[in-house]
């Protein structure tokens, strides 16, 4: 009956030495992971699309930057963004064609402009990633290209097929993509836009698909099939030709849709019984970035490892003002990637992922507004920072305004707000001032945003800062800063436009505003309440016309609308990709187009059409100067806001710098793994008393056990 005794003895040491055995006991990495350069991240739902002919949405770009090589790319550091080369060797080469095809000057008018032709010369030190899909065998075949359903018996992931290669970046690779955006059996989201300027790419849509039709079942080999739009000079250089001037087109040459497509790896994945096991691109991406896909279970974990087939790009050497000062300068010249290895872990609930943050298993975290009061704290200033709890753990906090506006439109359709006439501008004035969009980021956004001054954010060219690009219609300036104007100026303006205390002076009923809106869920009867309260401090009536959001898109389309709320994130940093959102030309029920307001001035068209396809420059900003001085006087919005985000990083993780155009930042970050380790070890300490105690009381329960066991065998 001894075992009675020394059995929890025995377990108890074994418990308590288990804690020296492998690293801490709440770490949820493999211990042999400890003290290595990996960036530790999460993720909420599984990737869709990694094909970069088909992906298209934030958490799939995650991915994709780090994986596939665009011709271009933002620079990490400047503002506002700026395009850099990546693969290619330097900007694209553009020039323009007359109808003809005949050469025109660089300065050349855009109506003048038939075609323009951009030549991208490509880096010569590009290669792929290993992948089995360049993988040759003792004759210089490829070995993979010919499998069967023996062959794949064993074969689950790419890990499964002992063998790989790679092979040198082509020109021809990347026309291959931009063929592929057109295959009928990918359903690109950007083919038609595409269709609309790549020279031929609207026919080639359907000679790809006759093509399909007319051999069935077979591999379709898109170097087979010219386009036009697009050609090969040589190994490392190639064009792509495009209807008129378009200097947007850059932004395009960006994105991953736009990165190279080895033909063998197409190929690979055709084959019969890849599919069956996810052997697919949109599962296993083949690319020539930094890092390569080399774990995907999407039900627990994506893994991202160093492509040892990169080189050739290294930490920028200049950035903006402060980064010098911010350490951001400090790798400057170093090869990248400066990491080596990235985990993805699938959080689906924020409370696991905000937990595992502090205790230092996630290197960055973003903040909901459960964890907001915990982690941030607003000065009288309101400037942001850290909360002291934060600060003790050496948390730092990096702000950023998205490239996005909110705003609330009026329908220029409308007999009561919309239209040119002086009435109904005053009164669109008295409303913008009354809505204190100050209050509501300040209340509702936990100071997350910045009050907007007109359709265009911060970090997008033509944006000013200071006195030179507040609404002066709404704001003053005063003592450095804009401060809304006062009441008293708008019920003045709303006398004005024939509303005094917000009666009609000629019928002498109250004046009742409309608002269409979406709003629906957890704070938003809140959120309408205090948005009624701002149109009360004008004596003024809103009724709030809640809907679906298929139903609210309908009553856009129609101009069924007086009053709505409304954003835009942009496609790319350029202030065309804002402006546009009041071009006439793009009215919602006359053109279908994105003006949802309506509105429409001849004045502002006139200078929108000569400012969509100029370069940057002074000449530029002189015309957006004078397009936002008339959309301040028209006020067909109320400009809103654009919001912040807010991002904690540890210590240990350096050259963390938002960038909200670019995803391919994880090549720049740095981790410092030994005092990542060091604070791990301090914060996760297991909390060893209460095991003893409950050990110590084992040990008297089983010596009371052996006790009475021992009397009861004595007494037979």
């Amino acid at each position: 009956m001894k075992c009675l005794y020394y059995v929890p003895h025995a377990l108890l040491l074994l418990l308590l030495g288990a804690c020296n055995e492998g690293g801490l006991w709440n770490n949820p990495y493999p211990v042999n992971d400890q003290g290595k350069s990996i960036y530790y991240s999460a993720f909420s739902e599984r990737p869709k699309h990694l094909d970069p002919a088909s992906a298209y949405s934030e958490n799939e770009y995650i991915f994709l930057a780090q994986i596939y090589q665009p011709p271009l790319q933002y620079h990490f550091l400047k503002r506002p963004y700026a395009l850099v080369p990546q693969a290619a060797s330097a900007m694209p080469a553009v020039s323009y064609l007359d109808q003809s095809n005949r050469p025109l000057p660089d300065d050349a008018p855009a109506d003048k402009v038939a075609f323009s032709v951009y030549e991208i010369r490509l880096r010569p030190d590009l290669h792929y990633q290993p992948h089995p899909a360049f993988a040759r065998n003792a004759n210089g075949n490829l070995e993979y290209h010919a499998l069967t359903a023996r062959d794949l018996r064993n074969i689950h992931t790419l890990n499964d097929f002992p063998h790989s290669g790679t092979r040198n970046v082509l020109a021809a690779d990347y026309v291959y993509q931009i063929k592929r955006l057109a295959h009928p059996a990918i359903h690109s989201p950007i083919v038609g836009l595409m269709s609309e300027y790549i020279v031929g790419l609207k026919e080639y849509v359907t000679t790809l698909q006759q093509a399909k039709e007319k051999y069935p079942g077979r591999f379709l080999n898109l170097h087979d099939y010219p386009l036009e739009g697009v050609q090969i000079v040589d190994d490392h250089t190639y064009r792509i030709k495009i209807h008129g001037k378009y200097p947007q087109f850059s932004y395009w040459l960006a994105m991953s849709f736009f990165a190279p497509m080895p033909v063998e790896a197409e190929r690979f994945y055709a084959q019969p019984g890849m599919a069956e096991r996810n052997l697919v691109l949109d599962w296993w991406p083949v690319g020539s970035g930094p890092y390569y896909l080399s774990e995907n279970d999407p039900n627990r974990r994506m893994v991202l490892a160093r492509n040892p087939n990169f080189s050739g790009e290294t930490y920028p050497d200049e950035g903006e003002a402060g980064d010098r000062e911010a350490g951001l300068l400090a790798d400057a010249g170093k090869p990248l990637p400066l990491i080596d290895k990235v985990v993805f872990s699938l959080e689906k609930e924020t409370i696991p992922y905000w937990n595992k943050f502090l205790q230092g298993y996630y290197d960055a975290a973003g903040i909901s507004s459960d964890s907001f009061d915990q982690a941030v704290q607003v000065s009288v200033s309101g400037e942001a920072n850290v909360t002291d709890e934060m600060k003790a753990q050496g948390i730092q906090l990096s702000t950023s305004v998205a490239t996005s506006t909110m705003y609330m439109g009026f329908n220029w359709l409308d007999p009561v707000v919309g239209g040119a006439s002086e009435r109904a501008t005053k009164l669109r004035r008295a409303i913008s001032i009354a809505v204190d969009f100050e209050e509501f980021i300040s209340i509702f956004a936990n100071g997350r945003g910045i009050s907007a001054q007109s359709p265009i954010p911060p970090g997008i060219f033509g944006y000013r800062e200071g006195e030179a690009g507040i609404n002066h219609y709404v704001y003053d300036w005063v003592n450095g800063a804009p401060r809304r104007k006062a009441i008293h100026e708008a019920r003045q303006l709303l006398a004005e436009a024939g509303y005094p205390d917000g009666l009609d002076e000629k019928t002498k009923q109250p004046l009742v505003i409309y608002l269409d809106t979406t709003v629906s869920g957890v704070g938003s009867k809140s959120r309408l309440d205090w948005l009624r309260k701002q149109l009360e401090k004008i004596n003024l009536q809103l009724v709030v016309r809640s809907t679906d959001y298929n139903r609210f898109q309908d009553k856009i389309r129609k101009g069924d609308t007086q009053m709505f709320y409304f954003g835009w994130n942009a496609d790319y940093p350029d202030p065309e990709n804002f402006l546009f959102l009041l071009h006439g030309a793009q009215g919602k029920v006359a053109k279908g187009g994105e003006n949802a307001s309506n509105y429409h001035n001849p004045e502002y068209d006139h200078l929108f059409e000569r400012m969509k396809n100029m370069e940057n420059g002074p000449e530029r900003q002189k015309i957006i100067d004078e397009m936002l001085e008339i959309l301040r006087r028209d006020a067909p919005w109320i400009w809103g806001q654009h919001p912040k985000d807010y991002v904690l990083r540890h210590a240990w993780l350096h050259n963390s710098k938002p960038n909200k155009m670019a995803n391919n930042n994880v090549k720049y970050l740095r981790i410092d793994p030994a005092q990542r380790e060091e604070l791990r070890n301090r914060w996760n300490q297991p909390k060893l008393a209460p095991l003893w105690l409950g050990g110590l009381a084992l040990v008297f329960l089983a010596g009371w056990l052996w006790r009475v066991l021992w009397q009861r065998e004595q007494a037979r």
